[in-house]
């Protein structure tokens, strides 16, 4: 890789996707120019004013409206809402020979190609030489924006193709001019992956690239079937979500979400450059759709799409779906099919699909259908897409959220029964499929040594994917590194002395088998290693305790055995951070409860910067149990250390659970000193988590670990801490904003987080704070209130989490 650096950036266009990338560059510390149109014309309020055109408010408004839409819309795209102010704005007319002064140019205007190459024009006669220049543009040739350009801008410019929103979205398409340098090319894939956070594809200039053709080829592939077999929307929903690996908003909710029109531009520039694509036919909108857009119901950005949100007289909402056949709303039906529940206590997504297909209702010859035509369609995309098929699956996994791309699928459902599914249409896989099973190969991927290699086509044989040096991957390792098993956890070892714990548990709940799966790890590691990780691949780090353990225990009036339990999970905490070896913790995605204290006791912390960490135990009406609630006591007095007024900031830390705040990012959680500055490290690829928390723990034990010493001198405020909570909570329940229930679990922190009662501040010990916290817990254990909160989130199947 080049020793470029990109400390500025400039971004033309601030509409939705402009604003969302310049929001995302600020999000890893780039300094941003973002720039956009001059208005032509004068808004009601603006003439009120008095103001004219030559004004600056008014020839950046348009630019600075969209910013602050996006500032404003949810989910967020910032991190912290601090990093807005690493973003200048500016206008395409008093502004743009800022460009000159910028690392990195990014088009992303409309997509019309006459508009991009007179945008182009004009930004050349600013950019100075070497600056790379990219657009983001979906689906226009690459080649034709750059035609009459110089050969310096040539060199340097390409597609960059953010996928929306670009914060949470990882799919990075790089799409090479004709002249692209290739030094160029390698610097933007590694740079999208270590620095953007995402999954970096080198693409072909082909219509929509990789991950829309495809995409698109399913969305619209589906529109036919609907038809055809005679299905809901709910019942495609039903059948394409998280059964299958695929987010929750599945197919129809997913289309409402991005606006019908988008897809519907997609899929007419696909239709309108594929003319030899063999499913050429598919990209063609049926009826339903063209209806649609005539209507205008667009999705969510029109009011309605296939679903639509209503108002009833009594004031509730409900939402109501389309029906396909007579285009009118109607009430949500119930999808039910008795393939899916074959499924229902099947955990990996992987291992249901051979259940799926061989399903002898009407789900099983969809998943037939599907499966089918998605495979011969994949098969023959090579190599006119890409060279590489593993690029088709990042490019689906990454850009629209499934768990599985088409060629892990056909893996998993087996290569020759692929074929079949395929045959089964009338259709036929492309060539170099048959050819690969004739040679004997009869999977399109293979693991060895902890690397996944996946089939050459040119080659006839399989080929390690690049770029695997900067991730440990736990599921090419698990069973040949496998140190110790039970039901909850994995131990790997990772090499090089250090240890992982990784959750396995039903979603990677805490419960007894997580508990004694860290002990024996630590007892390994402080006995045969140098360090441990707890980090795990699920689709979340931990969502908290397990639930229907703690209820059946309270509803039993076992509270010896409560009480046993929720020690356990305390000294387990402490065992973090008191053992003989560094503790790492690597969280990603929800982190709650119990799974947030875990991170709290771990010496450093490595975090995804989609982490969202919080402590949300007063949602089932108990305090944190875990060592929380003593924590953040713990970490409030250090900050008295620190010349802060000290109720306040005790006041701060007690809000925090309270509150049941959860950080809709890492750097979020350093505001509620979940995370500590200057001690723990955010990493904004989540793929690169377990391997740079496995260099923490050496860095630390290669520095000289030492075990800590136990605390005994938090200082604690007692009756002045425990009056001022005892009297907020009395205000905030005369003020109707608590209930009685809540007013107690509140109470009950407030003497955790004091001290108890005593009668002056002095010095205790974390085991003082510790015994409080647990006997608190216990307490509200027996609460009829809290007993119906936990039965409640058992019947929804959730974890201990608000």
């Amino acid at each position: 890789m080049s020793k470029r650096r990109i400390n500025k950036v400039a971004v033309i266009g601030s509409g939705i996707m402009g604003s969302g990338i310049a929001c995302h560059f600020a999000n890893i510390g780039a300094e941003v120019l973002l720039l956009d149109i001059v208005p032509r014309e004068l808004t009601d309020k603006e003439k009120k004013k008095g103001l004219t055109l030559d004004d600056k408010q008014v020839r950046n408004r348009i630019v600075n409206q969209s910013l602050q839409d996006a500032i404003k819309s949810k989910p967020a795209p910032l991190y912290h809402k601090d990093f807005a102010n690493r973003i200048t704005t500016g206008n395409l007319e008093d502004d743009i020979s800022k460009v000159s002064d910028v690392d990195w140019i990014i088009e992303v205007v409309v997509e019309r190609l006459d508009i991009k190459k007179q945008v182009f024009e004009n930004l050349e006669k600013h950019r100075k030489e070497g600056t790379l220049i990219t657009s983001n543009t979906s689906g226009i040739p690459i080649h034709m924006m750059s035609e009459g350009r110089s050969e310096d801008f040539q060199k340097h410019f390409c597609g960059t193709h953010f996928f929306n929103p670009p914060r949470y979205l990882e799919l990075f398409e790089i799409i090479p001019g004709p002249k692209t340098d290739q030094e160029v090319l390698d610097f933007l894939n590694e740079y999208g992956e270590k620095f953007l956070g995402k999954t970096s594809i080198v693409a072909k200039d082909t219509p929509a690239f990789i991950g829309n053709r495809i995409g698109i080829f399913g969305i619209q592939s589906l529109f036919h079937q609907v038809k055809e077999m005679g299905l809901t929307v709910e019942e495609v929903d039903k059948l394409t979500g998280p059964v299958i690996g695929r987010p929750k908003s599945a197919t129809f909710r997913t289309v409402d979400v991005v606006g019908l029109d988008t897809l519907v531009h997609v899929a007419n520039g696909i239709h309108k450059n594929v003319p030899d694509d063999e499913e050429h036919d598919i990209f063609e909108l049926p009826n339903f759709i063209n209806t649609m857009m005539e209507k205008e119901w667009l999705g969510s950005k029109s009011g309605q799409g296939f679903y639509k949100k209503i108002k009833k007289e009594d004031g509730s909402s409900e939402i109501l779906t389309l029906d396909l056949e007579s285009m009118e709303y109607r009430d949500k039906k119930r999808a039910s099919f008795d393939t899916l529940k074959k499924t229902k206590d099947i955990d990996v997504v992987a291992d249901r699909f051979e259940v799926l297909i061989n399903g002898d209702d009407k789900a099983g010859e969809f998943y037939r259908k599907n499966f089918g035509a998605m495979f011969a369609y994949v098969s023959k995309r090579i190599p006119e897409i890409t060279d590489e098929l593993y690029k088709i699956d990042d490019a689906m996994k990454a850009g629209f959220g499934w768990e599985h791309g088409p060629f892990e699928i056909w893996d998993a459902i087996g290569v020759k029964k692929g074929i079949e599914l395929i045959k089964d249409l009338g259709k036929e896989p492309a060539a170099w499929v048959n050819e690969m099973i004739e040679t004997g190969v009869d999977s399109f991927y293979d693991v060895r040594e902890g690397n996944t290699y996946y089939y050459g086509i040119p080659e006839k044989t399989h080929i390690k994917i690049p770029g695997q040096e900067s991730y440990i991957l736990l599921d090419n390792i698990r069973e040949s590194k496998e140190v110790f098993k039970n039901k909850g956890v994995v131990v790997e070892d990772l090499g090089d002395g250090i240890l992982n714990v990784e959750f396995r548990s039903k979603m990677n709940s805490v419960g007894g088998d997580v508990l004694a799966g860290i002990n024996k790890a630590i007892d390994i590691a402080e006995k045969s290693y140098d360090g441990l990780v707890i980090a795990n691949e699920g689709k979340n780090f931990s969502v908290g305790a397990n639930v229907g353990m703690i209820f059946m225990m309270a509803v039993e009036q076992e509270y010896d055995e409560l009480n046993a339990a929720v020690k356990y999970f305390q000294d387990t905490c402490m065992r973090l951070r008191y053992s003989s070896i560094p503790t790492v913790v690597a969280p990603h995605g929800m982190t709650l409860g119990g799974g947030c204290e875990m991170t709290l006791h771990a010496d450093r912390v490595v975090a995804s910067a989609e982490s969202y960490i919080g402590l949300v135990e007063f949602g089932v009406g108990v305090i944190p149990g875990g060592g929380g609630s003593k924590e953040m006591t713990v970490r409030a007095q250090d900050l008295f250390e620190k010349g802060d007024v000290e109720l306040n900031t005790l006041r701060e830390h007690f809000l925090t659970i309270g509150m049941a705040k959860v950080s809709t990012s890492a750097y979020e959680a350093f505001d509620t000193n979940i995370l500590k500055p200057g001690k723990d490290i955010i990493i904004v690829n989540k793929n690169r988590r377990i391997k740079e928390a496995k260099k923490v723990a050496l860095m630390m034990a290669e520095q000289g670990y030492t075990r800590p010493i136990e605390r005994t001198d938090i200082k604690v405020l007692g009756k002045q801490a425990l009056g001022a909570f005892l009297v907020g909570t009395d205000q905030m329940q005369a003020g109707n904003y608590i209930s009685e229930h809540d007013k107690k679990i509140a109470n009950k922190l407030a003497w955790v987080m004091a001290g108890g009662d005593l009668s002056e501040p002095q010095q205790v010990s974390e085991q003082y704070l510790l015994d409080l916290e647990r006997e608190a817990f216990l307490s509200l254990c027996g609460e009829r209130k809290t007993l119906e909160r936990l039965q409640h989130m058992i019947q929804k199947n959730k974890p201990l989490r608000n």
